[in-house]
């Protein structure tokens, strides 16, 4: 609709001669204020020198009407649209008959990584995963229909300090099942997982890795890193989640990108030398301080590393980067971006989201975690609870600056107060008045009589139905997957109250019947749509 709105403001400019005018067009808060609104006449006040009011009275006078009931002029120059039915019913037709309506391919085929959950394979994941996973394959989603070209990737912290506790972790708990004293590290993992890993590696190698510490530390390390990351894998493969590839970070190492890292940012001036230590120059890129990138016992930090990381990325043609992390990182995003600038790389279109932590209530009560400790709740855990859909829905359903509180009860309860189960009705409610109409005879097909759409509230999910062109754009633009959710459920509430106060099947007006259940199609479709980007099904039957 905004095209359309766009168009006559467009040919009326034309009197002008300028040569582009960055206006806006927005759906009004208010109804009365009209269907959609300009602010046209202000940017181009400055430029004509005249006052608003009188530039949106000009060029309200030039405006071909034929699409509209009324075009108005509200000060202090607001241009007001209020359109007539045929443009309502011509978009209705073409949201019906074309799958792509509402998608606008703004990637151009851009070649975009998502990389994302990339949690260090310590342990199995947790309810706090679980947002960082559903937020980054939306993302993923989203940019993909909207014309990118999409790769997933989840980055293996595979080298390392932690690395080394699970290994001695493993090894201890080895140890101990043959009744040997082995110390347990101090900042090892105490987890359930850590003994049944021991226990898989007694029974395969019995009592011979004893005496042999360095080879057992080190198979304890290879069996327990591939067995955490496929169970990791598992559980997102049941979230609906999975990945063009998995990236080891030991494999910088391997491959000597760590260092050729370390010498392009020497050549760069950004290196020196103090303690026996290299420091990258931070401070001069804006950071408080400067930033030690290898350790004067030669050891690399995760700087190196994560810097290597991102220069691959760019080198494999990623143009636009989208990193999914943990808000216990906030400090660290100015810092690996001053880094990837240090190497002469573009950082415009590297974004960095932080995703808030996750509360989980039971009961009215929080519970409270500690993976250190092996005291958390898994990722797994709760799709057994409350099922992927409801699961993944919940996680999407705030915006990821805000701290979550995700309620279990409200999750599996079957009633309107549970919002995936609200919309996923809507879509079922629509299948079931298709069904309901064949019972009766009445052979469904998309109306040409759509024009008997008349009422108020036909007219308004015609308008909502449309606006979710302009919800998917804006929520792929700013990567906010929350704004589907808001959509969905307004949607979901208008249909439902539309089913309630409206005959919609009516065996003895076959064209009102056809007219409206293509209405009720209109707003399946769009459900369907909604929630496959969300990686939520939509069941026909409930």
């Amino acid at each position: 609709m905004e095209d359309l709105i766009k168009e006559v403001i467009d040919e009326a400019l034309k009197r002008y001669e300028l040569k582009s005018v960055n206006y806006t067009i927005e759906i009004p808060k208010k109804s009365e204020n009209g269907d959609f609104s300009s602010n046209v006449a202000f940017v181009l006040s400055k430029a004509l020198k005249q006052r608003p009011i009188d530039i949106a009275n000009e060029i309200v006078s030039y405006i071909d009407k034929k699409n509209f009931s009324k075009v108005e002029v509200a000060p202090p120059g607001f241009i007001n649209f209020f359109l007539s039915k045929e443009p309502y019913y011509n978009f209705l037709k073409a949201i019906i008959e074309k799958p792509d309506f509402h998608i606008e391919k703004i990637g151009n085929n851009k070649k975009a990584m998502v990389e994302f959950v990339s949690a260090n394979p310590t342990g199995p994941l947790h309810i706090g995963h679980g947002r960082g996973s559903a937020y980054g394959d939306t993302i993923a989603r989203l940019l993909n229909i909207s014309g990118f070209n999409v790769y997933k990737e989840y980055y293996i912290n595979d080298a390392g300090n932690q690395m080394n506790n699970l290994a001695l972790s493993i090894y201890s708990r080895y140890c101990e099942l043959f009744g040997k004293d082995y110390p347990f590290p101090a900042d090892g993992y105490k987890g359930e997982y850590i003994i049944d890993i021991a226990k898989d590696i007694a029974e395969k190698y019995q009592d011979n890795l004893l005496n042999d510490e360095i080879n057992g530390i080190k198979i304890c390390f290879e069996i327990g890193v591939k067995t955490i990351l496929d169970g990791i894998e598992a559980d997102l493969r049941d979230f609906r989640v999975t990945f063009d590839n998995w990236f080891s970070e030991k494999s910088l190492y391997e491959s000597q990108e760590v260092e050729k890292t370390i010498e392009l940012l020497k050549k760069n001036g950004y290196i020196y030398e103090k303690d026996n230590a290299l420091w990258f120059k931070s401070e001069q890129l804006g950071d408080d301080k400067d930033r030690v990138i290898k350790r004067s016992t030669g050891e690399y930090t995760y700087f190196a590393s994560d810097i290597a990381y991102h220069k691959n990325k760019f080198e494999r043609g990623f143009e636009y980067l989208v990193d999914v992390w943990g808000a216990d990182h906030h400090g660290y995003v100015n810092r690996l971006k001053n880094g990837v600038k240090a190497l002469g790389i573009d950082v415009e279109n590297l974004k960095i989201q932080l995703i808030q932590m996750v509360s989980l209530i039971k009961g009215g009560e929080r519970i409270s975690m500690s993976t250190r400790a092996g005291e958390f709740i898994t990722l797994r855990w709760l799709l057994d609870e409350v099922g992927t859909d409801a699961a993944r829905y919940f996680y999407l359903m705030r915006d990821i600056n805000s701290q979550f509180d995700f309620d279990i009860d409200l999750a599996k309860s079957k009633s309107n107060d549970n919002p995936v189960y609200y919309i996923q009705y809507a879509h079922a409610r629509v299948c079931s008045l298709k069904r309901n109409a064949k019972e009766k005879g009445i052979d469904f097909k998309i109306s040409n009589d759509l024009e008997l759409l008349t009422l108020p509230s036909e007219l308004e999910i015609i308008k909502k139905l449309y606006d979710f062109k302009n919800v998917i754009k804006t929520a792929t633009i700013n990567l906010e997957p929350h704004r589907i959710c808001y959509y969905l459920q307004d949607l979901a509430g208008l249909f439902h109250t539309y089913y309630y106060n409206t005959t919609i099947v009516d065996e003895n007006d076959l064209k009102t019947t056809n007219a409206r259940l293509s209405l009720s199609e209109a707003v399946a479709k769009t459900i369907s749509l909604g929630l496959n980007i969300l990686g939520v099904s939509a069941p026909e039957r409930m």
